[in-house]
């Protein structure tokens, strides 16, 4: 079965890629879970659009992915969030609010998936995330939580 990948997939491919996979692998997980997307000769305009979409925020090579990490080392990311008594967070931290606070600080924007949380983040205080910005390449984000 020929597929276009509309997310990143480990292991088969980047968004804009188009695949060949199992018949079932592709009919009962991937296009499902909207992974991929069916090949069709129409969907040719999708792909330059989703490469496209791909490359504005993509990091170039390994040289960029340090600068990147240089900038984000450099950060102080604090991020408001609601707390009870104690410091204990109502509801967790999630990648999406790292990237937020990541860009009201003045860093560069990045992916939400290359974000990897230290677990559940559910108090206040000081936390370490990491950021794989290229496969040679993690950044590490000093986070504070602080109450809202």
């Amino acid at each position: 079965m020929k597929l276009i990948l509309t997310q990143d997939v480990d292991g088969l491919g980047a968004p804009g890629d188009i695949v060949e996979v199992a018949d079932g692998y592709g009919r009962n997980y991937l296009v499902p879970q909207g992974f991929a997307i069916r090949w069709t000769r129409g969907g040719e305009k999708q792909i330059t659009t989703i490469q496209r979409a791909r490359d504005v925020r993509a990091i170039r090579d390994v040289g960029h992915a340090r600068e990147v990490a240089d900038q984000l080392a450099a950060l102080t990311v604090t991020l408001p969030q609601r707390a009870g008594d104690g410091g204990r967070l109502f509801g967790s931290v999630t990648s999406a609010a790292v990237v937020e606070a990541v860009k009201s600080a003045g860093g560069p924007v990045l992916d939400r998936r290359r974000v990897q949380l230290p677990g559940h983040i559910k108090k206040t205080g000081k936390h370490t995330v990491e950021v794989d910005l290229h496969p040679d390449v993690t950044a590490s984000i000093a986070l504070e939580v602080v109450p809202a």
